[in-house]
């Protein structure tokens, strides 16, 4: 099993459109580990840790979202394992 992590934020509208709740829902259907949280620019910054595989899914998803998201642009790196226990959404 070889985990990666990474680092993925989105910019567009994305935030107030249930993005973060469908973002938990999925990971958790797909056994991504990590959060999302809304950021003060009006973006959202996720770290994401799974097989690269599910990550490739899921990035997938991440450049459509919701219905009534848009996303205009998904900048990933790849960062250090945290190893995370599930997939949780922060609220500030």
């Amino acid at each position: 099993m070889n985990k990666v992590h990474l680092n993925i934020k989105l910019i567009g509208k994305v935030q107030g459109v249930t993005f973060r709740q469908t973002t938990k829902y999925v990971a958790d259907q797909s056994g991504i580990k990590g959060f999302v949280r809304n950021e003060p620019d009006g973006s959202l910054y996720m770290e994401a840790e799974a097989e690269q595989w599910e990550l490739d899914t899921f990035l997938e998803w991440c450049n459509d979202g919701p219905d009534r998201a848009r996303v205009d642009s998904c900048e990933v790196t790849e960062g250090e394992l945290k190893d995370f226990k599930d997939f949780v959404i922060v609220k500030k």
